[in-house]
């Protein structure tokens, strides 16, 4: 049995702490200024660490789950706590985040780090399909070592970085397809040819539809600066940014329609008006 924080219980964090607790870890994480709502959701899987000092003495692992924009700052403090206090456990950055980014994350801390990455959903110990998480690093064995039910590890034959870079080619596809829809249908419905556009689409795409799309939408916040990672991510490749910055600039503006303030759960499967997906005018 290892002792894991988590760093931050947000809901991804807090399912991957779920799956741990139920492969037998004991789990810590810092609740120190969470909003009441993170809190009262992190508690039932969580052990309160105290401060962000506290939980890297006490742990020997630490996963760092955050929104992409604010993994370096994450980071930054994560290795102030270490320097400190003295502890070194070993850092598995989590961020859907570029390479480079990575690497600069890796740079701040006096300790070891493991590139991971989230591929799919939250996790949960009873789902039938585990939520794949790659990982990266010389030290990636350690971590997949962690019994955690709902999560396949897979480690990557490469560098800190490798992980980070499956990450975004993965995603690149798959929620630049969510961006595209949204827009589609959008556009469809302004035209009065949503329908044929829906019949035509779903013969190559048969998930397609408004309601993935309004579910997307809802996480459009957290993914203009999972877009502009991605374009970092091919700029450093040779290849154009500007696809991906755009990408970014749908998800700004997704965020400002109905759906964008929702939550996913809000989101009825049978969803069949586009009109929530509509940006508010600029003004």
């Amino acid at each position: 049995m290892s002792t894991v924080g988590v760093v931050a219980p947000g809901a991804m964090g807090t399912a991957l702490g779920a799956c741990l607790v139920a492969g037998g870890h004991r789990v810590l994480t810092t609740l120190a200024g969470r909003s009441p709502a993170t809190a009262a959701r992190a508690r039932p899987v969580f052990a309160d660490a105290g401060a962000l000092d506290d939980l890297v003495a006490a742990v020997d692992v630490v996963l760092v789950v955050d929104p992409p924009g604010a993994a370096r700052t994450a980071g930054e403090d994560l290795g102030a706590a270490c320097t400190r206090t003295g502890a070194r456990p070993l850092v598995v950055e989590m961020d859907a985040v570029a390479p480079a980014t990575v690497a600069a994350i890796a740079a701040s801390l006096p300790g070891d780090l493991v590139d991971g990455a989230i591929s799919g959903p939250p996790p949960r110990p009873d789902a039938g399909v585990a939520t794949r998480v790659f990982l990266s690093g010389a030290r990636a064995g350690e971590v997949a070592a962690l019994d955690a039910p709902g999560v396949r590890w897979l480690v990557l034959d490469g560098p800190v970085g490798a992980a980070s870079a499956a990450k975004a080619c993965t995603a690149s596809v798959r929620k630049g397809h969510q961006a595209l829809l949204a827009h589609a249908l959008v556009t469809a419905e302004a035209h009065g040819v949503l329908d044929t556009v829906l019949a035509y689409l779903r013969l190559d795409f048969p998930d397609a539809g408004v309601a993935p799309a309004a579910a997307a939408a809802t996480k459009a916040w957290r993914f203009v600066d999972e877009m502009t990672e991605i374009a970092a991510t091919q700029e450093d490749a040779g290849l154009t940014p500007a696809l991906f910055e755009a990408l970014a600039e749908v998800y700004r503006a997704l965020a400002t329609s109905d759906w964008g303030g929702r939550r996913p759960e809000d989101v009825p499967g049978d969803l069949a008006d586009p009109a929530g997906l509509r940006p508010r005018p600029r003004g």
